[in-house]
C-alpha cells in the first residue's frame, strides 16, 4: 500500500476526537497529490460531510470561481482542512480538535510537499501560521516557515457573508499568482490562452 493510500485508511478510522461520534463521512482533502499550491481551511459543512469532499457547498462554488480567476483549479492544487470531520453546526472548530486532527495534516502536507500554503480563513491561519494572526490586517502577506511560503486571504464562507471584503480578496489573489509565477515551475501552462489576464 503506497503512502496516500496508507494515510487514507488509518485517517478513516480515526476517532481521536468527539467529532468523530456524529460525523456522517470523514472529509479527507481533495485535489493534486503533488501539487506545489496546498490550501487549506477550518472544517467540514454540511454538504462537505455529506459528500465527504472539502469546500462543496456555496463556498466551495466560490472557491472554484476564485482560483479560475488566477488560471487554478482543483487539479492544480491540493485541498484540506484542519479538521476533518464537521463540527455541530457548523461552529469553528476547537483546539484540542485541531490539535487532535493535525498530525493528519501534517502528513498530508509532507506527502504533498507545496512550496506555498494557503491559509483559507483566520482559524487556518492561527493554526498555521501565527496564534495571534490578524486576517483582517494580515491577509495577503508572506510568512517563511520550515521552507515553505504561507499566506492567508478570507476564507469563502466570511466572502459569502460579506461581499464588502472580495476586493481586498482579490488582492490577495493576485499576490498569491505572482508568487506562484515567482517560486513554482510546473503549476502554470504558460502557453494557456488565458494565463496572465489579472
Amino acid at each position: 500500500m503506497d503512502a496516500w493510500n496508507s494515510l487514507k485508511t488509518e485517517c478513516a478510522g480515526c476517532d481521536r476526537c468527539r467529532l468523530a461520534v456524529d460525523r456522517h463521512s470523514l472529509v479527507f482533502g481533495v485535489g493534486n497529490e503533488h501539487a506545489e499550491v496546498m490550501l487549506i481551511g477550518e472544517g467540514p459543512g454540511e454538504q462537505e460531510d455529506l459528500q465527504g469532499l472539502p469546500f462543496v457547498g456555496p463556498a466551495g462554488q466560490l472557491l472554484d470561481t476564485m482560483l479560475a480567476l488566477i488560471d487554478l483549479d482543483r487539479t492544480k492544487v491540493y485541498i484540506a482542512n484542519m479538521v476533518k470531520c464537521r463540527p455541530p453546526r457548523n461552529r469553528d472548530p476547537q483546539a484540542d480538535e485541531m490539535e487532535a486532527c493535525r498530525s493528519w495534516l501534517e502528513r498530508q502536507i509532507a506527502l504533498v510537499d507545496p512550496k506555498i500554503i494557503v491559509c483559507l480563513g483566520r482559524i487556518a491561519a492561527k493554526g498555521l501560521i501565527d496564534p495571534e494572526f490578524r486576517i483582517t490586517r494580515q491577509h495577503g502577506e508572506f510568512f517563511d516557515i520550515a521552507g515553505r511560503r504561507f499566506t492567508a486571504t478570507y476564507h469563502p464562507s466570511a466572502l459569502l457573508r460579506d461581499p464588502a471584503k472580495r476586493p481586498e480578496a482579490f488582492m490577495d489573489l493576485r499576490a498569491i499568482r505572482q508568487e506562484i509565477r515567482e517560486r513554482c515551475t510546473h503549476t502554470y501552462d504558460t502557453q494557456r490562452s488565458g494565463y496572465g489576464a489579472l
